[in-house]
């Protein structure tokens, strides 16, 4: 048992060590995770926190072994209902500016899952970019209700930004 808990905890910590210093020398991933998912739901979803401190790019494509098709969606208000739509172009990243992949908002979409996604396991990803550049990072599952470890402060609400914040 003892030693069940310390390889999940190594596991846990290294995938947060990764995650934190992922970064393609401009941008950088904080906060990923996943949602853990139903036992047989083909649908899942990752998130995450990018912070682009080099030149203007373009997350273009997301991709991972755990699903048939990766895919970066948004949320959009169509006749008075909220609907998924795939994200055409990407997600721009100007230069010194931080976007929020969240519930609600942008997010990256696991579609034909392998396998269901279970809390306390990882899922891999790769961000690819507008250059050719890849990031390769290891998201940890949480529970199906998790919002991040940002949403408990004013993160979290969802005011049409797409999460886009500005530092300067």
């Amino acid at each position: 048992m003892l030693k069940r808990l310390l390889a999940t905890a190594t596991v846990a910590t290294l995938a947060l060590a990764v995650s934190l210093s992922a970064s393609d020398g401009g941008v950088t991933v904080s906060d990923p995770f996943a949602r853990e998912t139903p036992p047989n739901a083909k649908v899942g979803g990752a998130y995450m926190t990018l912070t682009n401190h080099g030149a203007a790019t373009v997350l273009v494509a997301v991709g991972s072994d755990a699903a048939e098709r990766v895919e970066i969606h948004d949320h959009i208000m169509d006749e008075g209902v909220m609907r998924m739509r795939e994200v055409e172009g990407g997600i721009p990243l100007g230069m010194h500016e931080t976007v929020t992949l969240r519930p609600g908002g942008y997010h990256v979409m696991l579609m034909g899952l392998k396998e269901p996604l279970r809390k306390g396991g990882t899922v891999d990803l790769t961000l690819e970019f507008d250059d050719g550049s890849t990031l390769d990072l290891t998201a940890p599952i949480l529970s199906i209700a998790a919002t991040g470890a940002k949403a408990k402060g004013h993160g979290d609400h969802g005011h049409g930004d797409h999460g886009k914040t500005h530092d300067h």
